[in-house]
């Protein structure tokens, strides 16, 4: 399954028809991040036949120059967040391993298959939920149903409560679902994300399934 046949299935659907009337909007009456140009982004670096372990954000981040489109990356030269400082401590924790904290992009894990997605795709500067519409919530429900249907083991890691509400829509047999907290401080410092052997469980499940695991560290990209 390709990334045009997703977007061909609902591109004549009212509420796809809508995003669209509303992002014209937004992009000219307001600053909205990403940039309109990137917000597909995810669909873009991990192509869905390669699909291996999706990842279930909230959404983007609102500051200046920080959201790319997929999910809790940043993209080269721009302090790492703190949500995405705790994911790479997590991986330190897990596998004993360093991390280059110099580096935010995380094109190196969508290269392997892994789709970093929010199910809110866009945001105003500034105001984190501020595009929280239910035209959001009936594109992601047709995604998950959408990769739902790709008949070969997944895993899906859900980050946080808006995350854990699409857990619904895993109704193959053939994944693994892992939730946690989410990564931001306000969720991972309470307990729920930290030495929760996520990465590795997903590795675990990879290999058990004949498929290649995942290379979480970004010091060899």
């Amino acid at each position: 399954m390709e990334r045009n046949e997703f977007f061909n299935s609902i591109k004549n659907k009212e509420y796809y028809k809508k995003i669209e009337s509303f992002l014209d909007k937004e992009y000219k009456e307001n600053v909205v991040y990403p940039p309109r140009n990137e917000i597909f982004n995810a669909f873009n670096l991990c192509k869905l036949d390669d699909l291996k372990v999706v990842i279930i954000g909230q959404d983007p981040y609102f500051n200046k120059d920080q959201a790319m489109g997929l999910a809790f990356s940043v993209k080269e030269g721009v302090k790492l967040p703190p949500s995405l400082e705790n994911i790479y401590k997590e991986i330190e924790i897990e596998f004993n391993a360093l991390m280059n904290y110099q580096s935010g992009d995380l094109t190196y894990l969508a290269n392997q298959g892994v789709f970093l997605i929010n199910p809110i795709l866009t945001v105003k500067e500034g105001k984190p939920l501020s595009h929280d519409i239910p035209e959001y919530k009936e594109f992601f429900k047709d995604l998950m149903i959408f990769i739902d249907e790709i008949d070969k083991p997944i895993v899906f890691i859900l980050w946080g409560n808006k995350a854990k509400s699409y857990e619904k829509y895993i109704l193959n047999k053939n994944r693994l679902v892992i939730k946690t907290t989410h990564p931001s401080p306000l969720g991972a410092n309470k307990g729920g994300f930290f030495n929760t052997d996520m990465f590795k469980k997903t590795n675990d499940y990879l290999k058990e399934n004949g498929l290649d695991e995942i290379n979480w560290s970004n010091l060899i990209f």
